[in-house]
């Protein structure tokens, strides 16, 4: 008589068989301490030129020409942001700047995603040869085109006005051939074409397509273009003058004249014209490092 042997049930196997999570996946990383000690570095020698403009505004002449000169602030800061308030006439150069700044930006930034979407997205004929030149351009020096553009200005009697800053930078080389990269790899072709099916228009493509798959590019080239125009002295000078309509850096100009020229009262000025840059920088800091950040993830 043979006998069967009953098998014994199998036990489940209860082995993690999910494939193993990567060391240190989904942890925050945190720096050494040389890490953090070269980050202070970092930051005190960002900070110094504008902690030592600021104690240099509280000071007076005769203090900033003896040595070793003052690290420490003194009691005329408020005194001296007077006199460069005044006689500089910041208000109005502030405001002008702004203007200017501002109008320069929007144009900017407008004008160059307008082009770099149609270099890098349309095809037309002489696009290449179009594009060479349009960065071609990067490489004459600003200073040949000074005398030409003085001479139109002049022309159309627009000298001391703010017209005459802010139309010949309203377009930048730099920043077509900017956005034209971004665009060439953030803005999938597949996606125009989807909307043009759709029946979208030209305008409503880049209204609703284009501008949204930009917009992180158009924040930094934004941020770029409104601190070079902010600074932006050598062609102002050439067009302003400091009793008309001047900018910030024309006022800045002008500021401390005599046999000795006042240098805590340039200072104050110096840090007036700064002020404002921060306060952006302050209030938009979060917005503009995010558009920098959603840009480098695209990419």
């Amino acid at each position: 008589m043979t006998t069967t042997l009953s098998s014994r049930p199998r036990k489940p196997d209860t082995r993690d068989t999910r494939r193993p999570k990567k060391r240190g996946a989904g942890r925050q990383l945190h720096g050494g301490k040389i890490t953090y000690a070269v980050l202070i570095l970092f930051t005190i020698g960002s900070l110094f030129p504008l902690v030592w403009t600021a104690i240099a505004a509280s000071r007076n002449n005769t203090r900033l020409a003896e040595t070793p000169p003052p690290f420490w602030f003194g009691g005329n800061l408020f005194k001296n942001l007077e006199i460069a308030w005044t006689d500089a006439n910041m208000g109005t150069a502030l405001l002008n700047t702004l203007v200017v700044a501002g109008t320069v930006t929007i144009g900017t930034v407008l004008f160059s995603t307008l082009a770099g979407f149609a270099f890098a997205k349309l095809r037309f004929r002489f696009r290449g040869f179009l594009l060479l030149l349009v960065i071609g351009t990067m490489m004459v020096p600003p200073q040949l085109s000074v005398v030409p553009m003085f001479m139109v200005v002049a022309e159309l009697g627009w000298t001391d006005q703010l017209q005459s800053v802010v139309l010949p930078s309203l377009v930048c080389a730099f920043g077509v051939f900017f956005m034209r990269q971004y665009l060439q790899e953030a803005l999938p072709t597949e996606l125009i074409e989807a909307a043009r099916v759709d029946g979208a228009s030209s305008w409503r493509v880049i209204w609703h397509v284009v501008f949204p798959a930009a917009r992180p590019a158009m924040a930094v080239l934004a941020m770029l273009t409104f601190v070079m125009a902010w600074n932006d002295f050598f062609w102002p000078i050439i067009a302003l003058t400091q009793e008309g309509e001047p900018t910030v850096q024309v006022a800045l100009a002008g500021l401390g004249r005599g046999n000795i020229p006042d240098q805590s009262v340039i200072m104050a000025g110096a840090l007036l014209g700064t002020l404002p840059l921060l306060l952006a920088f302050v209030l938009f800091g979060k917005q503009i490092v995010g558009g920098i950040m959603q840009g480098a993830v695209k990419g």
